[in-house]
């Protein structure tokens, strides 16, 4: 688009040139007036031909740019991974500031949804107490006896960390995945991120897409891909239920590792999702200062 905008640009430049000559060499201010007219019109004229589709272009890429998330890299943050239509989006509109569509069919997030937790810490690595950020400077509170807006006095220090609403993923090789998982992949290697795996095992996910078994599965790839990051496994919509079997095969994959059973429709072990929450983005925090300090080692020797 760049290119064909300065190509545009050089075209309308000599077109300009062209026709200011002629309007300086003519022989009467009449004659003078007349090219000046031609030349404008030829000028709407190329830049209609040339450089309109570029414009229209670059203005689509200034949209979709102010609703792209801009994720911190050097702030804490959680990413929710997992099968298409698990009910991630519902935890993290319960946990954060973002509110992502809800819709029970599958990939209904189809980029990445970036939420807020404002983190209150004790230290450089010890959480204490969080609160939603909401619009105007209100907070909402985790901790519904906590005083939020005084919380801070009580405290070192707060900020703002990151919990990210992914695409689905489904059980297939990497050639063949779409463009929203590679989105997926993409921010679990490159970004900071500590990792909520969610798990609808009620079967009404879908079979087709999001089956119990392709979603134990997935499991199993995601967390063999990624064995270092801040984890926690999540079966959502227990309210639901749980298929026969289902819960011991997870058990067994997980080698005894807890987990948590969450329900944000009856408020089921949310509180619990809120404390592990915290606990990760400690951890990851933890690493993002030791990242910092090597940096800055590494350019006091340069």
């Amino acid at each position: 688009v760049l290119d064909e905008m300065n190509e545009a640009r050089k075209e309308l430049l000599l077109a300009g040139k062209d026709w200011t000559a002629k309007a300086k060499n003519a022989e009467t201010a009449r004659e003078a007036a007349e090219y000046m007219a031609e030349g404008e019109e030829r000028l709407y004229e190329l830049f209609r031909e040339l450089a309109a589709g570029p414009v229209e272009n670059i203005i689509a890429l200034q949209k979709a740019l102010r609703t792209t998330p801009a994720v911190r890299l050097d702030t804490p943050a959680v990413v929710l991974v997992g099968a298409p239509n698990v009910g991630k989006s519902s935890i993290v509109r319960a946990i954060s500031s973002a509110t992502p569509e809800v819709s029970n069919y599958p990939f209904t997030t189809r980029g990445m949804t970036l939420g807020h937790v404002e983190v209150f810490w004790e230290d450089q690595s010890t959480t204490a107490a969080a609160v939603i950020p909401q619009i105007g400077g209100k907070r909402s509170k985790w901790d519904k006896d906590a005083n939020a807006d005084g919380i801070l006095k009580n405290y070192a220090f707060s900020q703002l960390c990151q919990i990210m609403d992914s695409p689905g993923l489904l059980v297939r090789p990497d050639m063949e995945r779409n463009e929203m998982e590679a989105l997926t992949l993409a921010a679990m290697q490159h970004l900071p991120t500590a990792v909520m795996y969610v798990m609808d095992l009620s079967g009404g996910a879908g079979d087709k897409c999001s089956s119990v078994e392709d979603q134990l599965q997935l499991r199993k790839e995601v967390r063999a891909r990624f064995p270092r990051r801040p984890w926690i496994d999540v079966v959502s919509k227990v309210d639901l239920g749980v298929v026969d079997g289902a819960r011991e095969t997870l058990e067994e994959i997980l080698e005894g590792t807890p987990y948590l059973d969450v329900s944000i429709k009856e408020g089921t072990g949310v509180d619990d999702l809120r404390d592990e929450v915290m606990r990760m983005l400690g951890e990851v925090r933890v690493v993002l200062d030791a990242m910092a300090a090597v940096d800055e080692r590494t350019a006091r020797s340069d």
